[in-house]
């Protein structure tokens, strides 16, 4: 007998965890849907899957792209069993004073309102299939407990994805609809290379921190995705071993 397939779909898929996300959750047997701004990242992705995938181009700050992109995997799937909802851009550090207003409104657009619009989304569609049920993993990052100096758009995103988490979880639980986060520190990526260089602290100086594999993490999104509906990480801490974390500040 085939196997249901299971769908996964991933914000912010095109490039660094999201895109070790998907690959991880193709090689552990999903069928994954990428989504971001950029389509020949996300291509680029859906051409290294070792299993069946989609790219959507999507801005998640957009409701209506968000639906299309949820209407997208519906279509040509059948329909949504896991959301990682990843897509999540920063600002340059400044102190709060020198952080201008579309600064701000840009990191909310896309960290807050695109996290909530794609939670929603697929809550929807999990709420309404047969049979019902899914799981949706945000990701937090370790800001959304701990800040960095300098960083209040992100970090207050970061906090407000906690609640968004637990509402959520709340609201699923009579539902089959599961929601989790994951919080993550000094992966290797784009912005992990930067860290590796040099950090601000909060003292004030720059210095290098330790960063770890992506494979990490990616393994941590797959053991939450596989766990059965009666069970959910709420959240998870993921962090490369010496970064200046606990006792941060």
């Amino acid at each position: 007998m085939t196997p249901t397939p299971r769908i996964a779909v991933v914000t912010g898929g095109g490039r660094g965890i999201g895109r070790a996300a998907a690959l991880g959750l193709s090689a552990a047997g999903w069928t994954v849907v990428v989504a971001g701004r950029t389509t020949a990242d996300l291509d680029d992705t859906v051409a290294a899957l070792p299993g069946d995938g989609l790219a959507v181009t999507t801005d998640v700050a957009d409701e209506g792209q968000v639906e299309v992109l949820f209407d997208t995997t519906i279509e040509r799937f059948g329909r949504v069993d896991l959301l990682f909802n990843n897509a999540g851009i920063f600002t340059p550090a400044a102190p709060p004073d020198e952080i201008s207003v579309d600064d701000w409104d840009r990191v909310v657009a896309v960290n807050l309102r695109g996290a909530f619009l794609c939670a929603r989304a697929a809550f929807a569609r999990m709420r309404r299939q047969s049979p019902s049920g899914g799981r949706i993993i945000n990701n937090g990052s370790v800001s959304a407990t701990t800040p960095r100096l300098h960083s209040a758009p992100y970090t207050a995103t970061k906090h407000a994805i906690t609640g968004l988490t637990k509402s959520f979880a709340l609201d699923g639980r009579e539902l089959g609809i599961t929601c989790g986060q994951i919080d993550i520190g000094n992966v290797e990526s784009d912005i992990g290379d930067r860290i590796a260089g040099g950090a601000l602290q909060a003292d004030g100086s720059t210095r290098p921190e330790p960063v770890m594999d992506a494979d990490a993490v990616t393994r941590a999104i797959v053991y939450m995705a596989s766990l059965p509906p009666d069970a959910n990480v709420l959240t998870m801490t993921v962090m490369a071993n010496g970064m200046p974390y606990v006792g941060r500040g």
